[in-house]
């Protein structure tokens, strides 16, 4: 399995930007379609966003216009970048590799088959 390790977590105002990344282990990783799921204490992990092998995203409407993801495939990395944050964005931040079973769009959790550890984004009013 892919090994994915997530960073770039913090404490930030309401209001602030910060950008998490994840590094993902092995040869293929440009293969792959990636996403970023969240989870707050006493609810369900959502989903974020994705993006596709070839660049294309997927947002959540809770994140759109406020949330980018990219990635740099010579670098095995994926990156979430979190403008005009609100408290309500308070979760683990998860990155996740895709493995079908249906589109970007989509945002199902059991589309994806390999997670990281999670990063703790804390966004303070």
């Amino acid at each position: 399995q892919v090994q994915l390790v997530e960073s770039g977590g913090g404490l930030v105002q309401a209001g602030g930007s910060l950008r998490l990344s994840c590094a993902a282990s092995g040869r293929t990783f440009r293969n792959y379609a990636m996403g970023w799921f969240r989870q707050a204490p006493g609810k369900e992990r959502e989903f974020v966003g994705a993006i596709g092998s070839g660049g294309s995203t997927s947002y959540a409407d809770s994140v759109k216009g406020r949330f980018t993801i990219s990635r740099v495939n010579a670098k095995n990395m994926v990156y979430l970048q979190m403008n005009s944050l609100k408290p309500e964005d308070t979760a683990v931040y998860y990155c996740a590799r895709y493995m079908g079973g249906g589109t970007l769009r989509d945002g199902s959790s059991q589309n994806y088959d390999s997670w990281g550890q999670g990063t703790q984004v804390t966004v303070s009013s």
